[in-house]
């Protein structure tokens, strides 16, 4: 079968099943959207911007167990995109990016709209390549998906010179692939397995730690088993959060720098740490020499070896796919038929109910003015807490961590590592194509949700019905709260002046909006807005100014040197 370039993308694109591509045309890119156009198998998703057609790829990648897709066209097509790069690089989400390039006559030249794309996004993919021969397309496309999905999962990016889309071929897809320098470790070593069963029923303090890995390798049934059949306690990362059930009482919350007092004393104070797919970031464990100065036991589960004793020295390193690992401890725990010491672990658990009793995610709610917090809860109640819900990054971010209790995987969508402000949109959108039937909000505030607001313009265009919690407090929130805490309440250029009304800029996107600054009237307007199931309904919740998150660990400070209010400072 002898087809075009272009003809052959498509091809590859339907052979690995792509419901959904997201994507912007342009000059490079031309014969490939010329065949999108005769075929219905693949959808495309026109954005507004390329960023936002990899953030929504990524989105649809993380609801779901699939790998996300998205096609720019050449220069500034693909250096808007690398945003949507990055982003999908720092939390390891699978994505496909098709970028369009210059004629292969024409690179090194200068030509127009010619970057060199494939060093520009060397640092932040897990693979990319550009392709020079139309006989490589298939094959390299084939390595893309595989790559991407496979081992610590990442975004791949398949550079394709306009020429080369045009010339022709015969066509066969690879049927599997075979890479000598890529062969990730899926299982478990039995030994350190066996090592780590004991050390935990040999535990008196045991603390479970689990972060992203346990939802990209979908192992969140098999970690809750786990933990409910120890009667351990667990936390779970940002990334991690519906790894394990929020709402049960095993749940410490969220640790690190806005997490709870209870879940970062017991990360500090266990005698064993298990680690299961996290990374001991800096938001997690603050600084390093502070959280080794209590002796324990790690145990370290992670699919990247170069992520084990990174920042953090273990004592049991396993290397494999979080859920295999999981599915081997849990056949040894059975076939030793042993548990914990109960006294030990209940003198524990007596030690983390008197921490939880400091109730550190208490605040004072008004009736004259909207707490951010009272918005957050609200729409868990609403929702029954089965909501997807995206955020931007910010204050907005860390309250919808805190007070919405996710008890599923996969419903919490967000930009943990790069923190890139302008995701809660487009997040929204990859996410309701990937489950068109369910509720999805998204949570923003009034400086990040104007980072992609020409969404709007695509949510309308496909109808999606995303409901948007604007948690607006006219500042660049997080900043400001720095600001006003380590920078002597010096807001230098954290105040959002000429501020658009949010409503009616919806409403001339042809969408709902409303706007509410009384408490009471904030269950109500979720209410309505989750009634409507065919509009998008923008709610600008008019917030108090001066509210901040808490608890937190200032950067550079220890997991026990938390500021739980205003009487710390």
């Amino acid at each position: 079968m002898v087809l075009t370039g272009a003809e052959i993308v498509i091809r590859c694109l339907q052979e690995e099943k792509v419901e959904y591509l997201f994507g912007y045309p342009g000059g490079a890119v031309l014969h490939i959207y010329d065949e999108l156009f005769k075929q219905e198998k693949v959808r495309h998703v026109l954005v507004r911007h390329e960023q936002a057609a990899v953030h929504a790829a990524d989105a649809y990648a993380r609801s779901t167990e699939k790998v996300g897709c998205a096609l720019v066209t050449s220069g500034p097509g693909v250096t808007n995109a690398v945003t949507g790069i990055a982003t999908a690089y720092m939390d390891s989400i699978p994505v496909v990016i098709i970028s369009g390039q210059v004629p292969t006559g024409a690179i090194g030249q200068d030509a127009f709209q010619e970057v060199d794309s494939v060093g520009i996004t060397r640092p932040c993919v897990k693979h990319n390549m550009l392709i020079k021969d139309v006989r490589d397309i298939a094959a390299a496309i084939k390595k893309a998906f595989h790559i991407a999905a496979t081992g610590r999962p990442g975004p791949v990016l398949v550079d394709i010179p306009k020429d080369v889309t045009a010339q022709k071929c015969d066509f066969s897809y690879p049927k599997s692939v075979a890479m000598r320098s890529y062969n990730p470790v899926i299982k478990g070593h039995t030994g350190q397995i066996k090592k780590a069963v004991q050390l935990m029923l040999d535990a008196k303090r045991p603390m479970v730690y689990a972060g992203g890995g346990v939802i990209l390798s979908d192992a969140a049934d098999r970690l809750t088993k786990l933990v409910k059949a120890l009667g351990f306690p667990i936390t779970n990362t940002l990334m991690g959060l519906g790894g394990f059930p929020g709402t049960d009482p095993q749940s410490l919350g969220m640790p690190g720098m806005h997490g709870t007092y209870e879940a970062n004393m017991s990360m500090q104070y266990c005698d064993v740490l298990i680690a299961v797919g996290a990374r001991f970031d800096d938001r997690v464990i603050g600084d390093p020499a502070h959280f080794a100065q209590v002796a324990r036991k790690i145990i370290h589960i992670d699919i990247d070896p170069s992520s084990i004793s990174k920042r953090v020295k273990v004592d049991v390193p396993i290397v494999g796919n979080v859920g295999d690992v999981l599915d081997e401890m849990i056949r040894q725990l059975e076939a030793t038929g042993e548990r914990p010491d109960a006294e030990a672990l209940g003198t524990w658990w007596k030690q983390i109910d008197e921490w939880r009793a400091r109730d550190c995610m208490k605040y004072k709610n008004s009736d004259e003015i909207i707490k951010p917090q009272f918005v957050i809860q609200k729409l868990w109640e609403v929702t029954k807490g089965d909501a997807f819900v995206t955020s931007d990054v910010g204050q907005h971010q860390m309250w919808a961590a805190q007070y919405y209790k996710f008890d599923k995987p996969r419903r919490w969508l967000n930009s943990g590592g790069l923190g890139t402000m302008g995701v809660g949109m487009p997040y929204a959108m990859g996410c309701q194509f990937a489950h068109p039937g369910s509720p999805v909000a998204c949570v923003t505030g009034e400086a990040s949700i104007q980072m992609c607001i020409q969404e709007l313009s695509t949510c309308k265009q496909y109808r999606l019905p995303i409901k948007i919690v604007n948690l607006n407090n006219r500042y660049l929130g997080m900043v400001r709260q720095w600001q006003e805490f380590f920078h002597g309440n010096r807001y230098s250029e954290s105040y959002m002046d000429s501020l658009p009304n949010f409503a009616k800029l919806a409403e001339a996107y042809g969408h709902v909006g409303l706007e509410i600054d009384k408490p009471g009237d904030v269950e109500g307007a979720l209410r309505e807005a989750f009634k409507r199931k065919t509009d998008l309904v923008f709610l600008d919740f008019k917030i108090d100014q001066t509210e901040n998150v808490y608890p937190m660990v200032q950067g550079g400070k220890g997991l026990t040197e938390m500021i739980l209010s205003s009487e710390d400072l």
